[in-house]
């Protein structure tokens, strides 16, 4: 078995358990009425996909937007009402998977769409976000993150 370096934190490869505090509901309330600007009681699905990127940080894909919409249909409404939506992203957030982000920082640095990363991918991004940062910085960057990738492979 190969082991981490002590620099590195433990990885489990699991999904979050979470539950929704006050803080999380309140702050669904308010993302509610920011998004519903016409004040007419439900999200549509626009409103909803604007709702899941100020509360999760990415643009939900027009299966997932379905499944949202469709999870609490109702004759009264058109779209998902505050209680409803409320509800909706308390299980969201009791779900999110715990490398969604390392997912989305992934893609955000293969603009090339290849599924991997090389060399030029790293420095065209850390150029973007850190223009100063040494080469040299950015490619042990890089060569770290093959190594682990590598330990990872091997291990699982």
């Amino acid at each position: 078995m190969v082991e981490l370096p002590k620099m590195f934190p433990t990885i489990t490869l699991h999904k979050r358990e979470r539950k929704a505090t006050d803080a999380d509901i309140r702050r669904f309330v308010e993302v509610f009425h920011l998004c519903d600007m016409d004040k007419k009681s439900y999200l549509s699905r626009e409103d909803m996909k604007m709702a899941v990127v100020m509360l999760f940080g990415y643009k939900p894909s027009k299966s997932e937007t379905d499944l949202l919409m469709a999870s609490y249909p109702s004759i009264h409404s058109p779209g998902v009402p505050l209680e409803q939506f409320v509800c909706l992203m308390g299980k969201k957030l009791t779900v999110e998977d715990h490398f969604e982000r390392t997912r989305r920082i992934f893609n955000a640095f293969d603009a090339q769409c290849r599924g991997f990363l090389k060399l030029d991918d790293f420095e065209r991004a850390f150029k973007l976000v850190a223009p100063r940062l040494p080469e040299r910085t950015v490619l042990e960057a890089f060569r770290l993150i093959l190594w682990v990738s590598c330990v990872l492979v091997v291990r699982d």
